[in-house]
């Protein structure tokens, strides 16, 4: 990726413009990823973690590059493989790569994508879905700070998608029923 360098009309400074994010996603390829990143939330559950998962995808919208569940409270799925991609491949390969999650990221994971120079990230559920799941729960006080406001504030032009309906139900029944059990079960 080859950057070129454009006056920006809002400072007068210099910003690089970047090229286009690659090929497009299609939404087949979209659900089959979101329910690929669900399923990893899943599995994280089973390793006592919290419902979030994440994966990597090429870009060629088919090759799955990494994948990861959620760790604790400051290792979200999304940060962790952002920091892991970024050590892992050139900024240039990342802007092309597409990030997928369960539910919307965070603004920490956010600005973890952005600066690891991941292209597009696609989300299923929105974070103010989380909430409804989670409610007040204290091991996840949900940020009022949307991803979409995040990017909206960047220099670079991250391609946001999402809340995907097609996945939506599937993934809160997942957030739901974890949720659910930990409010039964406050020591944990």
């Amino acid at each position: 990726m080859s950057l070129t360098i454009a006056p920006r009309s809002a400072t007068g400074g210099d910003a690089p413009v970047y090229p286009p994010q690659g090929l497009a996603p299609t939404q087949e390829q979209i659900v089959r990823h979101l329910r690929h990143s669900s399923a990893i939330a899943e599995r994280a559950t089973l390793l006592g973690h919290h419902p979030f998962g994440a994966i990597l995808v090429g870009p060629d919208q088919e090759t799955v590059l990494m994948e990861q569940g959620n760790v604790d409270t400051v290792n979200h799925a999304e940060s962790v493989l952002a920091r892991v991609a970024a050590l892992n491949f050139t900024p240039q390969y990342l802007w092309s790569c597409t990030l997928y999650t369960s539910v919307e990221p965070c603004c920490m994971c956010a600005g973890t994508a952005y600066w690891a120079n991941i292209g597009r990230v696609v989300f299923g559920m929105t974070e103010q879905q989380l909430l409804q799941a989670t409610g007040n729960h204290a091991e996840n006080p949900t940020m009022s700070v949307s991803s979409r406001y995040v990017f909206d504030h960047c220099q670079k032009p991250v391609d946001l998608i999402g809340p995907v309906p097609e996945v939506e139900d599937e993934i809160m029944r997942v957030q739901k029923a974890f949720w659910a059990a930990r409010a039964e079960r406050p020591e944990a």
